[in-house]
């Protein structure tokens, strides 16, 4: 192969990699990506759910800002119960498609010491997103954080929220339990959070 093509190919590869980086937090897609490698300490099972040991969990970063309703909204207020985080917008189709799917467990799992908690990101206007979650009985607070910036407090080599939507569950140390990188229904949601929740 001459230089010139080599040299090419090679930019091209770059090319690549770099629009596939850029498009990890704003594609909409199915989030089926994979759960890691080098020394990370999880494990991604059949259903694209990571899971730590509960010895080896990170904790989980401070996120605090204004919700959808304007008021102050803090993470740290829900330590001592498992919290669902979940990243969506209201332009994203798999976030419509598991939206009603939340809203159902957070009523199942509330008295059990389960905190829903949204992020919505990549929504300019506040309406729209406050539209979704009244279209689909959302009843929980979620962040607005329009260009992302909460996401990415999330550190590298944990189990960080990488696509729209994304699921983390927090447990009650305020330590990052679980993820997943795609839309769940009720089912794999509670295949999630269930064992979270039966830890002593």
């Amino acid at each position: 192969m001459s230089s010139g093509r080599a040299l090419r190919r090679r930019s091209t590869l770059l090319a690549a990699t770099a629009l596939a980086g850029a498009l990890t937090l704003t594609a909409c897609g199915d989030g089926n990506k994979a759960g890691g490698g080098g020394n990370t300490n999880f494990v991604t099972g059949s259903g694209g759910i990571s899971t730590v040991a509960k010895s080896e969990r990170a904790t989980a970063p401070k996120l605090e800002g204004n919700g959808l309703d304007g008021k102050p909204l803090d993470l740290a207020r829900f330590k001592g119960k498992v919290v669902v985080l979940n990243v969506w917008g209201s332009w994203c189709g798999p976030c419509r498609l598991e939206a009603k799917y939340f809203a159902k467990v957070s009523e199942e799992t509330k008295d059990q010491g389960v905190q829903f908690l949204g992020i919505n990101t990549r929504d300019a206007q506040r309406d729209a997103a406050v539209n979704f979650e009244k279209d689909f009985g959302i009843t929980y607070p979620s962040f607005f954080d329009p260009i992302g910036k909460l996401i990415l407090r999330f550190p590298k080599g944990t189990l960080n929220p990488q696509a729209i939507p994304s699921t983390v569950i927090i447990d009650r140390d305020g330590r990052i339990a679980a993820r997943t990188l795609q839309a769940l229904d009720a089912d794999q949601l509670r295949e999630m959070v269930d064992p979270i929740i039966a830890e002593k």
